[in-house]
């Protein structure tokens, strides 16, 4: 499977189910709901900076385009999964949310997941490798 559809898919679920998540929780106990939505942006934010940092550091070709591609896959399946798993096991959630979540949502996924990555892996850039030793 090429890696950017990797990346896209593991990085749209993970946001999809975060916004459910976020959702039953400020259903729930609306009072927790700012403090767990930034915790729960900031899970986001972290898995593709540490996953972007990781492509850098190993030296990964076309990693640039690589979470390009995978962003433009990221932002329209987190919308679908957060329409749908909010839908199934928060609230009455329905086809009238679709729209906006593959228009909008999808949009501001697509940009948080490839901004997060490129710093990543900018800072993946600034890790020294290690040195390798001959044996011998």
């Amino acid at each position: 499977m090429r890696a950017w559809l990797v990346r896209g898919i593991w990085m749209g679920l993970l946001h999809g189910g975060v916004q459910a998540g976020v959702a039953a929780v400020a259903v729930r106990s609306p009072e927790a709901g700012s403090a767990v939505r930034v915790i729960a942006f900031g899970l986001v934010l972290v898995a593709a900076v540490l996953w972007g940092a990781l492509d850098a550091w190993r030296q990964f070709d076309g990693r640039g385009m690589c979470w390009f591609f995978a962003s433009l896959v990221a932002g329209p399946l987190a919308g679908v999964v957060g329409v749908v798993c909010t839908g199934l096991l928060v609230d009455q959630t329905g086809t009238e949310s679709l729209w906006p979540a593959l228009t909008g949502g999808a949009a501001f996924t697509a940009l948080v997941v490839l901004v997060s990555a490129a710093a990543g892996m900018g800072l993946g850039n600034l890790v020294p490798q290690p040195k390798e030793t001959t044996g011998g």
